[in-house]
């Protein structure tokens, strides 16, 4: 899948796990790509260009967990991401 970098930074998968919640909530099923809006270090930023993560989970029964929690609301949905965030990455695509 080309050179994807895996995301580590904490502030940044914070963020990641967040928009993880909120997409499966909308999608009512986990995704396996997420999109973020692209940071830029400096000069205006154009909000229709998005950095794209692929999202690996690499136990097929958290991923049933997870998917079994998203019809409980956003609240159960985040503590089961947070219980099993281990087991949880994210790769930034190149782009």
């Amino acid at each position: 899948m080309g050179n994807r970098i895996k995301v580590t930074d904490p502030e940044k998968l914070a963020l990641l796990y967040e928009r993880f919640r909120d997409v499966c909530l909308v999608e009512k099923e986990v995704w396996k790509e997420i999109f973020m809006p692209r940071e830029m270090s400096a000069g205006p930023v154009r909000t229709n260009i998005q950095d794209r993560y692929d999202v690996e989970i690499d136990d097929p029964t958290i991923e049933n967990t997870l998917e079994a929690n998203i019809p409980r609301g956003s609240a159960a949905l985040g503590a089961a991401i947070q219980e099993y965030r281990a087991h949880i990455s994210f790769w930034k695509r190149p782009g």
